[in-house]
This record gives structure tokens, C-alpha cells and sequence, in this order.
């Protein structure tokens, strides 16, 4: 099937049945546009995020900046939340195929936020399908029948859903099969551009949108760029200023010295913030893989009362909270276990506990990965707001957290041969199944994505790397010693029968996890293999 393209549009991949619904003429010139406007800045960006990598490398460490002084302290607030996203006691996110989109419209939750990013391996497939998907989905014409030996099942939507939000790629990703002026299509755009060329004014006239959630941002330089990128599509669009609404992704470790001026940047068109957990962890070893102070233990050590996770949660509830502004909680991984009654009830009790712990905080929400596990978490928010639909009101004059309290990175240990163990096999395990198409896959019964894959990695690159990376017992963890337990680990994921290219992540993780340099994200040269 052959398209008709824009001047300067290439596409090189398949057009499959459908695909012409998507990339349509028009909506490629709006992609085109977005394209042309803003790729300059975007890559000015980039380029800034490197210059500060090598001065933290240097031994630079992050503060609140004196130059936004007056807008910390300043009086202002967002503007005001639209009905549709006041209320997000449970937040539901997961890919984009048709079966995960039918179940999480119907779980229960209040909204549900479909990824084209972490949990979404971006093949090209993933993407525009998952586009054709979410736009019936809107229309409510999205149905799936799978057959099995006990039969068929379809699949439709109820007639009440939860509220649509959308993840689109991060700044660093590209849409390797679009080209325009012969240069690679930001990945975020090319989501971003199709949805809101299809569907935004639908989602207008039906009050329920257009929403999104920005990731991977780490300054308030470049949360302005996405507020220009959304003035310039409503300008294109024919809607009203402040009809987008987007809630950040608070996920690295920079972006927390800059949450109020994130804030501010976006506060004609801000939804407020999330404590992105897990790519908040993988973003303080990254920044900080060159300290031979810095040291991380085992990663399930490291959960939500870690002090430096406790104090970052706090402050952006604080913050959220002063300007008006939903503040909406991480997602734990756990997820429900059927076929062990003992391991679910723990499952299931660690949930209630992180989402209580957010309630109890003041938190207006939180994540959850499987529709199995809404009930649950709303019980523990409905408990604690009643019918209010958020806590904007409980402003926590009590935190103070300082760049110290941010930076106070324990606990250092333990560190075990288990939880390295544990790194190996999640990693080989997760990019293998990414490599074969599936970004959001349970492993040890937990809901592993791109994030807790980086974690995985990172760590054990640096554990490598500094003079705390030594085991409960002594040994130190070299290079030497990753490279004999990935075979162990390997063939414990083939013995459990999984689908994934194994065998091809081994060696990707092996490499990336003992090689000298220190890869940015996993997904840049991953995505050069699908």
C-alpha cells in the first residue's frame, strides 16, 4: 500500500491494513510542522543534558537554582484542573495493544494513562497500531476476539471508562522509520502529533481531553519546550489555549530541584506531577555513577522510605499542592500472583501499603499496573479522601526538604549475590522480550518495564565501578564475575520457557553493564535492532 506523503516525508517501513487511517496526508504535514519548529531546540537540549552530565561527572552536584528563586517563592497556581482529571484516585497504565486498551478502559480505575513509551516496545507496529487502537477506542469501536480451546472470547468496552491520558515517547527518542528533510522525527512528536491531529478535537467536544503525561524531563527548559510544542498544536488545531492538559513524570533526579518551575511552565496547561519512581532511581545512579562515594543497595532495598526517595515524594506533594496542582503517586511493581494464595496475600498487602502510605500522606492518587489491583487501591484513597476528589487542601507546611535531604542516598547496603543475580536476570529477561516486541512483561512477579530494566543495568555497571561494590561475603563484583553468572542466569530464563531473543539480550546486557562507557538509556541502541 502506497501513502501520499508531504513534501520532504519519508517513511520507510511497511503500511500495513489501516496504517493509511493514520498516516494520513494532513496529519503528517502537522507532524512535519511540529518537526520543523521545534527540532533545533530539542536538539539544544540534548545537547545541554550532556555538558551537565560531564560536570556532575566532574563532581558538580545539583541544587535549587538561584536564577528561579522568585518563582519558588512567588504566589501563583496552575490554572484550573478540568473536571475530568480532578478526581485520580487510581491511575491504570499499560501499552498499547488492543487487549491491554479494552482492559484498562473497563478496570475501574478514573483514568488510565496508555504508553507509547516505557512499558511499549516502539516497534514500528506497536505504534501505529496502538495509534488505530486508542482512536476507536475514543470512538468506542475498539473490540478483540481471541479464540483459545475453551472457546472465544470478545472483548468491548463498558459504557462508563476511565478518563484517557496519553504517554508519548521522551525528548531523547527518535521515529526511526520518519523522515522529514531526510533527519529522524522526534519520537514524542510523531506520537504526540498523530494523537492530537486525530483525535484532539474529539476528546475537546467530549470533555474528556486531550490529557497527556511528559516523561523523562530533567529541567523546566525543557517542560517549556513541550508547552510551546502544545500553544503552537491547539494555534494549528483550531482549540482554545489551555485545552491540553499534561501531567510530568517526575523521574529524574534534576527535574526534582526544578519541580515548581515545571510547574510554572506549563501552568496554563499543567494536570500536576507523578513521583515516577523507578526511573527516578535509575536517573540518581546514572547521574551519579562517577562518585566512588555513591552506592545503592540491592534494588529491593530500595523502596519509597529510602530517605532520599521519601524526601523527594514529600516535596512534590508539597509543591503540587501549594500551586494547585494534582500530586499523583508511583506505581509499586507488585502484581497479583493466582496460582499462590501465600504470595498474592503478601502481593497484595505490599500494594495496600504503598498506596496507603501515599493516601495517608496527602497523595490525590496513584499508579497500578493491572486492573486486578484497582479495587484494592481505591479502597486505600477512598478511605482516606471520602467523596472529596482530591487532598489540594492538605498543603504540608510540615515538610521541609533541603538539596541535602534529596541527595542522601541510602541504603548503601546490602548488596547480595541474590539481588545481582536479580539485576542479570531481569535485565536479560526484559530486553529480550522488548526485542521480540513486549515492553511490559511479569517477572518474578513483578511488572517490569523500561525503567526497572535500567535500573538493573546501571546498577550493576556501577557496582562494578565503585569501591562500595562488595557482597555480603566479601567478594568484589567485577566485570569477571557478571560475566560467569550471565550463563547461570540465561539459562534459568530459557528453562522457564518464555518467549523473548535471550540469547541476543545476554549479550547486549553483558556489554552494556561492563563496557568502559556508560550508555545513556538502554533503548537507544536496542531500538537500532527492531
Amino acid at each position: 500500500m502506497s501513502l501520499d506523503l508531504p513534501s520532504g516525508v519519508q517513511i520507510n517501513a511497511p503500511i500495513l491494513p489501516g496504517f493509511d487511517t493514520i498516516l494520513t496526508r494532513p496529519a503528517l504535514e502537522f507532524v512535519a510542522k511540529l518537526h520543523r519548529t521545534f527540532e533545533p531546540r530539542r536538539q539544544e537540549l540534548l545537547a545541554a543534558r550532556v555538558e551537565r552530565a560531564k560536570r556532575l561527572d566532574a563532581g558538580e552536584r545539583p541544587d535549587f537554582l538561584a536564577e528561579t528563586k522568585a518563582i519558588r517563592d512567588g504566589d501563583w497556581k496552575i490554572a484550573p484542573i478540568p473536571p475530568a482529571l480532578q478526581c485520580r484516585r487510581v491511575e491504570i497504565t499499560g501499552p498499547v495493544d488492543a487487549k491491554m486498551v479494552i482492559n484498562a478502559f473497563n478496570s475501574g480505575a478514573d483514568s488510565y494513562m496508555t504508553d507509547f513509551e516505557d512499558s511499549n516496545s516502539p516497534s514500528w507496529t506497536n505504534q501505529i497500531q496502538g495509534q488505530i487502537n486508542i482512536s476507536r477506542a475514543i470512538r468506542r469501536t475498539l473490540t478483540l476476539e481471541q479464540s483459545s480451546p475453551a472457546g472465544t472470547k470478545t472483548y468491548r468496552l463498558n459504557d462508563k471508562v476511565a478518563t484517557l491520558q496519553v504517554r508519548p515517547r521522551g525528548w531523547h527518542l527518535e521515529e526511526k522509520h520518519v523522515l522529514t528533510d531526510g533527519k529522524r522525527v522526534h519520537g514524542g512528536l510523531f506520537d504526540f502529533g498523530l494523537f492530537m491531529f486525530h483525535n484532539g478535537k474529539e476528546m475537546a467536544q467530549r470533555g474528556t481531553g486531550p490529557f497527556f503525561y511528559l516523561p523523562k524531563i530533567e529541567n523546566h527548559l525543557e517542560a517549556r519546550l513541550w508547552n510551546d510544542v502544545f500553544v503552537l498544536t491547539q494555534n494549528e488545531l483550531g482549540l482554545p489555549q489551555g485545552t491540553i492538559k499534561a501531567t510530568v513524570l517526575i523521574e529524574t533526579i534534576l527535574a526534582a530541584f526544578e519541580m515548581d518551575e515545571i510547574l510554572y511552565e506549563l501552568r496554563e496547561h499543567s494536570a500536576g506531577l507523578n513521583a515516577g519512581r523507578w526511573d527516578y532511581i535509575f536517573s540518581c545512579i546514572k547521574k551519579f555513577k562517577s562518585d566512588r562515594d555513591f552506592c545503592l543497595a540491592d534494588r529491593a532495598k530500595v523502596t519509597m522510605t529510602a530517605p532520599f526517595m521519601r524526601a523527594y515524594a514529600l516535596l512534590l506533594l508539597q509543591i503540587c499542592h501549594k500551586r494547585g496542582a494534582p500530586a499523583i503517586g508511583g506505581m509499586s511493581a507488585l502484581i497479583p500472583i493466582k496460582n499462590d494464595p501465600v504470595k498474592n496475600e503478601a502481593a497484595m498487602a505490599g500494594i495496600i501499603a504503598d498506596k496507603r502510605r501515599d493516601a495517608t500522606d496527602g497523595y490525590d492518587g496513584g499508579w497500578v499496573a493491572h486492573p486486578g489491583l484497582v479495587e484494592a487501591s481505591m479502597k486505600e484513597f477512598v478511605e482516606v479522601l471520602g467523596d472529596r476528589p482530591n487532598q489540594f487542601e492538605k498543603q504540608r507546611p510540615d515538610v521541609q526538604v533541603s538539596a541535602a535531604d534529596l541527595l542522601d542516598f541510602r541504603p548503601e547496603e546490602p548488596i547480595t549475590e541474590a539481588g545481582l543475580r536479580m539485576n542479570i536476570n531481569v535485565g536479560i529477561h526484559y530486553l529480550g522480550a522488548w526485542l521480540a516486541g513486549n515492553g511490559c512483561v511479569p517477572i518474578h512477579n513483578l511488572m517490569e518495564d523500561a525503567a526497572t530494566a535500567e535500573i538493573s543495568r546501571s546498577q550493576v555497571w556501577q557496582w562494578i565501578r565503585t569501591p562500595k561494590g562488595v557482597l555480603e561475603d566479601g567478594r568484589r563484583i567485577t566485570a569477571d564475575l557478571v560475566r560467569h553468572l550471565v550463563p547461570e542466569e540465561l539459562a534459568k530464563i530459557k528453562a522457564g520457557g518464555f518467549v523473548g531473543k535471550f540469547d541476543r539480550a545476554a549479550e547486549i546486557f553483558t556489554t552494556m553493564s561492563t563496557q568502559d562507557e556508560f550508555a545513556e538509556f538502554l533503548t537507544l541502541p536496542l531500538y537500532e535492532e527492531i
